[in-house]
């Protein structure tokens, strides 16, 4: 099914490793579904390491601003989260795994509290809940008024820090899948930058490999992750041959602080629950444009809100839309939104007495490595859990809050299929490793050619400019490369592979939208599509849903 292809087959080779260490499970990332997994898999007695490319308590988790979902309170219920999910999703999700991540909610949100995660409260002492974009319940639970992903990790990270039988690499990216005579998972090499710990290109061996490494937001030239967040863990799965699904559907954040044409990189997030509390969209020239467009007006889901930022910048021929919350009011700001405040006066906008200029930025992956509900990828002992995998939850768009949610659960599933035993230890064969190497200083052009052509607004013309100057990006390389060599490798391939799919999805469906078919194709189109790398060349093929036949989608 293979129409446009980026060659990324060509050997590029690490350093052999120097040194050797042993564990039982190996987790790589460290944001809430690594640390979670990591205090689950000592929980079960084996001994864990976890691998973080930057410090432990870095990654996107602890960027996470509104809050955690979850049917917490007597007027909600698992099953409607579950319809609420299933709506964002666009008739995209696989029900079984939406269905696990509802179901699951109230007890992880619960497990959190029981580490000493300092959740906001009611004056009367219960959690304090928020609503956000495409829920009809208030079911977010919420820290520090907007400093969750930061609470939470406080939480995790101080935990795991108190067990001294979890060893922790930080400064260490991970590099080749290990695998051994059968195709199983046998451990990785790890590329060490030196912080006191064992330094260089080595290997960890372990029958067990898990994937927490969240999502590619360096892919693009705007976005609201942080800068370790390259494709890594995906890039990785793909090169020892795991299947890579749904890699189209990339949420743009409709309301990132706009900082001028010239801004590139992590962007400021204004959370969606600030229009949760009241703030409304405008035009930039203060004339209000979601009432028109959905029933939940501002609330709508993050692809109906972005893709109506888009036009309303594209009619005005504005590069921002204004996010207006003065009628939230001094206190509301101060207390509620904290952060985003502080971080905004910074930028030279006060919220509390003018418009925040903002615009659409890429936010979220609901694509990944493919797993089962269980977090098993199609290699035997590798696993996935967090942005990283694609375990069918998120359909065509992630619901808002539902990420720290999925990462929760998954990971606690993760723990629950290797609570029988872990696979046998053997053996592990050479790496496997095939990519090509990014020609230095071309990473600039690879984020601006996504942005423009895979970004929010696509069509086939686009797309097969964008793999057409992808294909000249890359070059075959046989020297060691070092960190970031690898990293712009990782965004080459998950560039690619995003490429393909976007190309072959020829329709409209949640955070995907292509000008050239404007419309929803249910007749052609309620699958997946996922990708493999075979002979050095991206394959592509579709597969069905699980589970899709749900009373509240109609095709």
């Amino acid at each position: 099914m293979s129409v446009i292809s980026t060659p990324i087959g060509h050997r590029l080779r690490a350093a052999p490793p120097g040194w050797q260490e042993v564990a039982d499970v190996i987790i790589v990332g460290s944001g809430i579904a690594g640390l979670s997994l990591a205090l689950h898999m000592r929980a079960l007695g084996h001994r864990v390491l976890v691998v973080t490319k930057g410090e432990v308590s870095e990654g996107a988790t602890r960027w996470a601003q509104g809050g955690i979902a979850a049917a917490l309170s007597d007027d909600d219920s698992a099953t409607e989260h579950l319809e609420d999910t299933l709506l964002a999703g666009a008739g995209l999700c696989d029900f079984g795994a939406a269905q696990v991540l509802a179901e699951g909610g109230a007890a992880a949100v619960r497990s959190l509290v029981a580490l000493g995660t300092q959740f906001d409260r009611t004056s009367s002492g219960e959690l304090a809940l928020t609503r956000e974009g495409g829920h009809l319940r208030d079911r977010i639970a919420h820290a520090g008024g907007d400093a969750t992903g930061a609470e939470i990790v406080r939480a995790l990270v101080s935990a795991v820090l108190a067990d001294p039988e979890i060893v922790i690499y930080e400064q260490a990216l991970a590099i080749d899948l290990l695998r051994d005579a059968y195709g199983a998972t046998q451990g990785l090499t790890l590329h060490v930058m030196g912080q006191g710990q064992r330094d260089g290109v080595g290997a960890v061996l372990a029958p067990v490999v898990v994937l927490a490494t969240g999502g590619f937001g360096q892919v693009f030239n705007a976005t609201t992750n942080p800068i370790v967040a390259t494709g890594d863990g995906m890039a990785m799965a793909l090169r020892s041959g795991a299947e890579l699904a749904d890699l189209e559907f990339v949420q743009f954040h409709p309301t990132v602080m706009w900082l001028g044409t010239d801004a590139t990189g992590q962007q400021p997030l204004i959370s969606e629950a600030v229009r949760g509390e009241g703030a409304v969209l405008t035009t930039a020239s203060g004339e209000r444009f979601m009432k028109d467009i959905h029933p939940l007006s501002d609330l709508a889901p993050r692809d109906v809100v972005a893709k109506a930022a888009m036009r309303a910048m594209l009619a005005e021929e504005s590069d921002h839309v204004l996010l207006d919350g003065r009628e939230l009011g001094a206190a509301v700001w101060q207390n509620r939104f904290p952060t985003i405040l502080r971080r905004s006066r910074e930028l030279g906008v006060d919220p509390i007495t003018e418009p925040l200029p903002v615009a659409p930025a890429q936010h979220y992956a609901s694509g990944g490595v493919r797993t089962d509900l269980f977090g098993r990828s199609s290699i035997r002992g590798l696993y996935a859990c967090g942005e990283v995998a694609c375990t069918g939850v998120h359909g065509a768009n992630r619901l808002a809050s539902n990420s720290l949610l999925e990462g929760l659960v998954f990971a606690d599933r993760i723990a629950k299929a290797l609570a029988a035993g872990l696979p046998p230890r053997r053996d592990a064969a050479a790496p496997r490793a095939t990519s090509y190497l990014l020609r230095a200083g071309l990473r600039t052009e690879l984020q601006e050619t996504m942005s423009a052509g895979a970004g929010v607004l696509r069509s086939a013309d686009s797309l097969k400019e964008t793999a057409a100057v992808l294909s000249t990006l890359a070059e075959p390389a046989d020297t060691n490369p070092g960190v970031t060599a690898w990293e712009d490798a990782n965004l080459l391939t998950v560039a690619a592979a995003l490429t393909q799919q976007a190309f072959l999805r020829t329709e409209t469906r949640g955070s995907h939208w292509r000008e050239d078919y404007p419309a929803a194709d249910n007749e052609h189109w309620r699958h997946h599509l996922t990708t493999q790398l075979v002979d050095g060349r991206l394959r592509t093929v579709s597969r069905p849903l699980l589970e899709p036949k749900w009373s509240g989608w109609s095709d």
